[in-house]
């Protein structure tokens, strides 16, 4: 019980085994200070079979502390409380191998997160998050005034419905009062399937973070950098099929890096298209929008979507009236939909580069500035995404230098070994779950 393990001393190294059976109305608070060489562990007799219900949670609360093999099901919390928490003075702390799912209040205006993270250089890994039908962000890093260095890797987030209001994300990073903080927070590996609880999936709201080679499908919403600077977006799948609501990239603030992404089926237009640079306001708070400065948007592809970018975006709405300024826009390869919009400028940017783009366009069109129209179209891959075939001009046509991209091509890279992973599911949520390895594609 958690009385019990609230009564044991801890020390490095130790594994606690929680034995399989309902676990009922359990606060379990795991408190102890592990090393890096020698973590303490506390995990389930067998993964998935011990059952977290009711109002049972968890608090993680030390050093080097990994919680494994958990099933929360068939329970509710009340309003302002955490399903898991990292608290503020968790370090090197991991929550591994444990599925979540459908724990929801029968009111959905009932605001509470599923995984708060506090502290430093934690990690949720391997998690299987589904079914979160009420108010409050799935996943939620607290900000501070320091780094953050947290992970999240290989969880595979499903089915959220749309709230029809704000605070719907599947992960939020920070919030406006921290924008400038280099938080250091990787997103990587993870699959985000029909997560539709509101406009952004991911609202990244500090800076210098790492959101790579993740796969949203189908799911309503944006991978949004809402505030902060200096964050790389890269080797994402976002995969639309025409779903209505299927957003794109979304861009506000200075200095970040949007490159070898693969966009394709986005449904939406403007400010929710594949890639959109919106405008920013004049002296904006924290919570407000600020200018898009120095963007690089290099080598990506984006196939038959409604819109491929979108140049000032929202110019006008909550005061928006700064164009995006001395932005780059290079070697991206776009496979247009019939009648879809290349690149659309709501505002006239400042300062703008654009070079080395390819499309390929059904019929005789004019093409923007930096763009070259192409008479080869992608070929399809096993996975039903798009890539060029042999003899296309995309070949050797990378134009510029970029420290971050090194490619001879233009468009994104084709399929590595690590992402043929990611579109089959392998290695992604827990061991015992069954059917992720399936893949969606």
């Amino acid at each position: 019980s958690a009385a019990e393990l609230s009564a044991i001393t801890l020390v490095a190294g130790d594994t606690v085994v929680m034995k399989s059976g309902d676990w009922k109305d359990q606060k379990v608070i795991f408190k102890a200070k592990g090393t890096m060489q020698s973590p303490i562990v506390l995990m389930a007799e067998k993964p998935g079979e011990v059952i977290m219900k009711a109002s049972s949670s968890v608090r993680i609360d030390g050093e080097y502390l990994e919680v494994n093999g958990l099933n929360f099901k068939e329970g509710k919390l009340e309003a302002g409380q955490f399903l898991v928490d990292f608290t503020s003075s968790s370090l090197g702390c991991r929550l591994t191998n444990t599925s979540i799912t459908d724990y929801n209040p029968a009111d959905a205006a009932i605001d509470y997160r599923w995984v708060s993270m506090n502290g430093t250089r934690n990690r949720l890994d391997h998690c299987y998050i589904k079914g979160k039908a009420h108010q409050g962000a799935t996943v939620v890093i607290w900000g501070k005034n320091a780094a953050l260095d947290h992970r999240i890797d290989h969880n595979y987030f499903g089915n959220r419905p749309d709230l029809g209001n704000n605070g719907g994300e599947t992960i939020r990073v920070g919030t406006s009062d921290y924008y400038l903080t280099q938080s250091n927070v990787i997103i990587e590996e993870n699959i985000f399937d029909k997560c539709n609880g509101e406009t952004e999936i991911i609202s990244n709201k500090m800076s210098k973070n790492i959101i790579r080679n993740n796969l949203f499908f189908e799911s309503r919403g944006t991978l949004c950098l809402r505030h902060g600077n200096d964050t790389e977006v890269y080797g994402n799948y976002i995969i639309g099929n025409g779903v209505a609501d299927v957003g794109g990239i979304r861009i506000v603030g200075e200095n970040h890096l949007v490159y070898n992404n693969y966009i394709q089926g986005v449904a939406q237009t403007g400010q929710f298209c594949a890639i959109s640079l919106l405008d920013g306001v004049p002296n904006s708070a924290p919570s407000g929008y600020f200018q898009v400065k120095n963007a690089k948007i290099v080598g990506n592809t984006i196939v038959h979507c409604s819109q491929a970018f979108e140049i000032g975006a929202g110019k006008g709405g909550n005061g928006r009236t700064m164009p995006p300024a001395n932005c780059t826009v290079a070697n991206n390869l776009v496979q247009q939909k019939a009648g879809a919009t290349l690149l659309k400028l709501a505002d006239t940017p400042e300062n703008f580069t654009y070079m080395g783009n390819m499309a390929y366009v059904t019929g005789t069109v004019v093409m923007p500035q930096g763009f070259i129209q192409i008479n080869q179209p992608l070929g399809i891959t096993a996975f039903g995404t798009y890539e060029p075939q042999t003899g296309s001009p995309v070949f050797g046509a990378f134009q510029g230098s970029f420290p971050f991209f090194t490619s001879a091509d233009v468009g994104a890279k084709a399929l590595d070994d690590k992402r043929k992973a990611l579109l089959k599911s392998e290695g992604i949520g827990p061991s015992w779950v069954a059917g992720l390895g399936n893949g969606l594609l």
